[in-house]
């Protein structure tokens, strides 16, 4: 007969993780062989160096508060479907921390010598419970157990089935093809090549395809001596050329040419060579398309001649993130891969910008990104942030100079919106003449935030003070970090303000079992994860880094592991808003990928247990980095 208590604890358990991770027929034995168990509220279920029980716990009905008495501090609040009580599973050791019912509660004791042995069989099951119990520990992002943490395991899997099947995709083919006469000489026809930055050109004749030459025909053929350079076309190209039609794959494209051995495809009417010509696909644009290599899309982003050629290759770069995502890539390594790829497309429009102007630029400058793009961690099309620098000029040519840059700027902007970035709301843009300045100007504009640090400039500070050259003259920017170093050296007051305010943001610990969610407006009930989470750690870690007076680390997670290195006695907790930090910017990509938008507002609702418990772990870092903040710079007392 069935046992229809120890289902109704197996249909319980199976919601939540680690339980959700265990076959059908484990978790039914182990329901046999729980203890349900009533705790009154303010009842004790285990004090600190208490012996370890023989089970660990999962709430069915009620709350439950872990607290560490000798500083009389509630780490974590427990509620429905959470386990706690792992010590003695987990390091054999007696309690840390007092568990108390917070209110009237059933639990679930789970039997260790029942458990363990699932555990140690089933990776996702042991790697979750390595990560709960690290939850609770003082860091939970510790060296023991660094690698072991965010495995998204069942998150990888479910991913890797959503991916789009790239390969059997239709392929993308120029369109505009360079061609020449049989008759063309070898010489002409490589500088048609050259100037047109392909790789193959074909010989037509009546608008048929009769051949093709490529690079590899000039290093063999000419380069070697064999032909002259007045060589026509006729006599070298590889002939008679391999058509296809149009409506090819990308697999199929693959196929054709290792069949071949070639590197381009003609693509005809009907796919004969009887037909016109309607386009030319070369191996590079397979790979393109495939998106799953950083060079190659490097290449791409270089050979790009117009703005809207860069709009597939960001796709592909959105492609290339999922898929790192998917593979559990490190995030250190995913977020400098992306950021030299997103800096690749924007030095592009910023070339495809200089070529449309009608002259060269009056004098030498740069091009800043800030904000989240100047810090490396700008993963998802969000708005573009970004300022100019100029040389100084003198007074007289200083507005035809400034309506220069300011009209240059309004046309990257403007690519840079083509290409998905959407405009800046607040205008922080270097089409806005307030963020398109000669380098005196900018001299004072920072000097001005940094003597008279009201609300206004220390969140314009905060944002400018990201900043990263990503085109043209070094020495400019040099030149200003120099001058914002040395003014806040004399006038070290501006740090309490920019502490201050860091510290606008509080962490959502401390409401119990609720995340602090917007109360109004178009976003009201979901989670801002940028301004609750990730804003007090990159907020903490600017005015630290600042106060080193440590330059050109614009990177969070970077500053951080610069600050343990600085100052060892407070490594623990710098590593642990280090991992803090990789593992929300890795939450808001995944859930920005996954709802088509920026990742900011999440929908608490269309979370998971699993997804809310590891939103919930980086809350005590950003709670005892605010505090150290606050002692830091002595803000308690103002």
């Amino acid at each position: 007969m069935k046992n229809t208590i120890s289902q109704r604890v197996a249909d319980f358990l199976k919601n939540f993780p680690p339980f959700n991770g265990l076959k059908d027929d484990d978790l039914q034995h182990l329901s046999e062989q729980i203890t349900i168990i009533y705790q009154e509220k303010d009842s004790i279920i285990f004090t600190e160096k208490e012996l370890g029980h023989d089970h660990f716990y999962v709430i069915h009905k009620g709350a439950v508060s872990l607290s560490r008495k000798t500083n009389d501090t509630i780490v974590d609040m427990c509620d429905e479907g959470d386990i706690f009580g792992l010590r003695p599973l987990m390091a054999n050791e007696n309690y840390e921390l007092e568990a108390k019912a917070h209110e009237e509660s059933i639990l679930y004791a789970i039997p260790i010598a029942i458990f363990k042995p699932l555990a140690l069989h089933n990776t996702a099951v042991g790697n979750f419970l390595i990560e709960s119990f690290a939850s609770n520990t003082r860091n939970p992002y510790s060296k023991n157990h660094r690698g072991k943490l965010y495995s998204d395991s069942i998150e990888s899997d479910k991913n890797t089935s959503e991916l789009p099947l790239v390969d059997l995709q239709p392929v993308h083919y120029s369109k505009k093809i360079i061609s020449c006469g049989p008759r063309t000489t070898v010489k002409k026809a490589a500088e048609i090549m050259t100037a047109k930055r392909v790789g193959a050109i074909v010989i037509v004749k009546d608008f048929l395809p009769i051949g093709i030459i490529t690079d590899k025909d000039l290093r063999n053929k000419i380069v070697t001596g064999d032909y002259p350079i007045t060589t026509a076309v006729s006599k070298i190209m590889t002939a008679p050329v391999i058509t296809y039609p149009k409506n090819l794959t990308i697999t199929q494209a693959q196929m054709a040419m290792m069949k071949s051995n070639i590197s381009h495809l003609c693509l005809t009417k009907d796919g004969t060579v009887d037909t016109k010509l309607v386009g030319i696909l070369s191996k590079h644009d397979i790979m393109v398309a495939l998106g799953n290599n950083p060079a190659v899309l490097i290449k791409a982003i270089k050979r790009a001649k117009k703005v809207k050629h860069l709009k597939p290759v960001r796709k592909s770069i959105m492609g290339l993130l999922q898929g790192y995502l998917a593979s559990n890539i490190p995030m250190t390594l995913i977020t400098k891969i992306i950021s030299e790829l997103n800096d690749a497309c924007l030095k592009q429009v910023i070339k495809i910008s200089l070529e449309k102007m009608e002259t060269k630029p009056p004098v030498k400058f740069a091009w800043l990104t800030l904000g989240s793009q100047g810090r490396s961690e700008q993963m998802l099309h969000t708005d573009q942030d970004n300022a100019l620098i100029f040389e100084d000029v003198s007074e007289e040519m200083l507005p035809k100079t400034t309506t220069y840059f300011l009209a240059f700027s309004t046309l990257v902007t403007k690519g840079l919106n083509e290409i998905g970035y959407e405009y800046c709301p607040a205008e922080m843009m270097a089409s806005n003449p307030q963020w398109c300045l000669s380098f005196s100007e900018w001299k004072k504009t920072t000097s001005h935030w940094i003597i008279n640090p009201g609300v206004d400039e220390v969140l314009l500070s905060s944002i400018f003070f990201d900043y990263n050259r990503v085109y043209g003259e070094v020495s400019l920017v040099a030149g200003l970090s120099e001058h914002i170093f040395y003014t806040v050296k004399k006038y070290p007051i501006f740090f309490v303000h920019l502490a201050k305010g860091a510290l606008q943001n509080p962490s959502p610990t401390g409401f119990f079992r609720k995340f602090l969610v917007e109360q109004d407006g178009a976003h009201k009930d979901t989670f801002d994860v940028k301004s609750r989470a990730l804003r007090p750690l990159t907020d903490a870690a600017r005015v630290l880094i600042l106060s080193h007076a440590i330059k050109s680390i614009n990177n969070t997670a970077e500053r951080f592991e610069k600050l343990a290195e600085l100052e060892p006695n407070n490594k623990e907790i710098y590593m642990a808003c280090s991992y803090a930090s990789k593992a929300l910017l890795k939450f808001r990509t995944k859930q920005g990928l996954a709802n088509n938008d920026s990742g900011r507002y999440i929908a608490l609702n269309n979370l998971s247990k699993e997804e809310k418990i590891k939103l919930k772990r980086t809350f005590k870092t950003i709670k005892e980095i605010q505090e150290l903040v606050t002692l830091r710079f002595q803000l308690k007392s103002m």
